[in-house]
């Protein structure tokens, strides 16, 4: 069974950083894409970023492209984004994804994705 365990976030003023982890529990973690989406009370879940198997190929909302970094770390079974120039906007609750098959449905979508995790709260104060 394939768990999601995000951690890492928090309040922080605008302009300052946080960085996301996600771990997951399983064993076969680069077979794996992995991407974080974000909810705001009131609003849809919004694709934030990708990233391939490897980590060679990332891909981002145009919202906070030039600001977040996702990554991953293959022998931790890890992916994380890194979120920088943070806004009020970007508040949220943030949930990373693991997609088991790779398909034509775009990847910004989120029945692509199998297994999330429980999400973690980013407040960004102006």
């Amino acid at each position: 069974q394939v768990q999601l365990v995000e951690s890492g976030g928090g309040l922080v003023q605008a302009g300052g950083s946080l960085r996301l982890s996600c771990v997951e529990s399983g064993r076969t973690f680069s077979s794996y894409r992995m991407a974080w989406f974000r909810q705001a009370p009131g609003k849809e879940r919004d694709f934030v970023a990708a990233i391939s198997r490897s980590g060679a190929t990332s891909y981002y909302a145009d919202s906070v492209k030039d600001r977040f970094t996702i990554s991953r770390e293959n022998a931790k079974n890890t992916v994380y984004l890194q979120m920088n120039s943070l806004k009020p906007e970007d508040t949220a609750l943030y949930y990373c994804a693991l997609a088991r098959l790779i398909t034509s449905t775009p990847i910004t979508t989120p029945t692509v994705y199998d297994y999330w995790g429980q999400g973690t709260q980013v407040t960004v104060s102006s």
